[in-house]
């Protein structure tokens, strides 16, 4: 067979172009192809308008406290039509790292259009068909949509034109208590709009709940509300949509939104023809991102694990890699870090408490700093929330973190817990003062100061002490 291309990758969105884009700047050709709009989900209607929102949302919450630090602000008069050309302009000023003009210029051969697969190394697209020994497959996923009876009957938003509004809602109900619909709740809610949070089990559940108790705590107080409790029937019209739950709650508001999850985009473009394995949810692959299918890859949301930008673009690099240079490159989520951008933002990387505790059992310790007792916090007024670092001895398994600028700390912790440093060198590091990341430092310590300053180092210290004054 004679091939067009050394790879060809479906999909423009976070891992499809990483995966492209790191294979070109090592000189394969490589055909990109993507169906919609480049950048995928994370661009369009993901990460970057809901910390767009996000933003606004925050200025809006720093004015209403009026008087603040003996210094009065006026209090916020919010015009949505100015929210909406914000979350769009930031949206056009990164749009150019992912057009079809960039990839173009970096070695790939840039395809518009719907890509079928029509063989283990054939794609057909836009009249062509393309041949390439490694196929790389990175359709991302969609909003998931559960069967509640009469929402095909109703308006409603998904994070897929959640942004598209024109007018801010009046009392925007929420189906779903994850992530993105604890973002969307606190934003909407400190931008003038009544919000109520339907959950069935407890708020961003996958986190540790001593930290998310925090942030639950400060969106109560702002007035969110939370229902506990699943959805059970839809009913209603433009304006006006009721929700009914098996909690006996009956919630009317003028939007609803559900954010209950994410499902892998795996059929409609011939993968199953070809006979590719899936799962519960996504592609089945090994840990070099393989599928059934010899020379097939699926990264990113569309296979079967995490679904966050920073693990598609990990994901694309490490198959570039492993495309490049022929040799096999394996994921590790040892060391997986997330964050959740509320206010105080929920940060975690590696296990929570809980799941420490699972697998190790009684081995488990855990440090916990308050922000509290951190200087800059208290410079600053923000002391909301704290770090826990969860260890097995001295090994870090995992930290979570709620605080203003959370994610921010997490940093360090990447490389204790993979090995490439310990808790004793972040402990004694020398770190800016006054700083946020001086908890960092103060949990490390916390985990060895029963070794540095135990029987035998006090003991040690108290002969050289002795030995001074004896031949001083």
């Amino acid at each position: 067979m004679k091939f067009t291309h050394d790879v060809i990758v479906i999909g423009g969105g976070a891992a499809g172009l990483t995966a492209a884009g790191g294979c070109a700047l090592f000189g394969l050709d490589v055909a990109l192809i993507e169906g919609h709009k480049m950048g995928g989900e994370c661009l369009n209607n993901g990460c970057v308008p809901s910390k767009a929102l996000i933003s606004a949302a925050k200025r809006a919450a720093e004015a209403r406290e009026e008087k603040r630090f003996g210094v009065t602000l006026a209090a916020p008069q919010v015009e949505w039509s100015g929210v909406h050309k914000h979350i769009h302009d930031a949206i056009a000023g990164i749009e150019h790292h992912d057009s079809k003009e960039t990839f173009e210029e970096m070695g790939c051969e840039v395809f518009l259009g719907t890509a079928r697969i029509t063989g283990k190394q054939t794609v057909e697209v836009a009249g062509r068909t393309l041949r390439a020994p490694r196929i790389v497959i990175a359709t991302g996923s969609a909003p998931l949509v559960p069967p509640i009876e009469g929402i095909d009957t109703v308006p409603y938003l998904t994070n897929e034109n959640l942004f598209d509004l024109t007018e801010q809602p009046g009392h925007l109900i929420i189906i779903g208590g994850g992530v993105i619909g604890m973002e969307m709740a606190q934003s909407f809610r400190r931008l003038g709009s009544e919000v109520t949070v339907i959950e069935p089990g407890e708020p961003m559940g996958r986190d540790d709940p001593e930290s998310v108790a925090v942030v639950v705590d400060v969106m109560t107080s702002e007035g969110v509300r939370f229902v506990k409790g699943s959805a059970t029937k839809v009913e209603g019209g433009e304006g006006s949509v009721t929700v009914h739950t098996d909690s006996c709650e009956t919630i009317t508001g003028s939007h609803l939104l559900v954010a209950v999850g994410r499902t892998a985009r795996v059929s409609g473009f011939g993968a199953e023809e070809i006979g590719i394995a899936t799962g519960k949810n996504g592609f089945k692959t090994d840990e070099r991102r393989r599928t059934s299918v010899k020379g097939i890859y699926a990264i990113g949301d569309c296979r079967e694990g995490p679904r966050l930008t920073h693990v598609s673009g990990y994901e694309g690099s490490n198959v570039a890699l492993e495309i490049v240079t022929g040799l096999p490159t394996k994921v590790d989520f040892s060391a997986l870090p997330w964050c959740t951008y509320t206010e105080p933002e929920v940060a975690q990387i590696g296990l929570t408490e809980a799941e420490a505790r699972d697998k190790h059992g009684d081995a488990v310790t855990v440090v916990k700093e308050e922000f509290s007792e951190n200087e800059r916090a208290i410079a600053e007024g923000y002391t909301k929330g704290h770090m826990k670092m969860v260890l097995k001895g001295k090994k870090v398994l995992g930290v979570s973190i709620v605080g203003k600028n959370a994610g921010e700390l997490l940093l360090p912790f990447t490389q204790t817990i993979s090995g490439k440093s310990s808790t004793f060198a972040l402990g004694s590091a020398i770190i800016s003062y006054p700083t946020r990341s001086e908890i960092s430092k103060a949990a490390a310590f916390s985990a060895w100061e029963p070794t540095v300053f135990g029987s035998l180092p006090k003991k040690y210290a108290g002969f050289v002490a002795k030995m001074r004054r004896t031949f001083a």
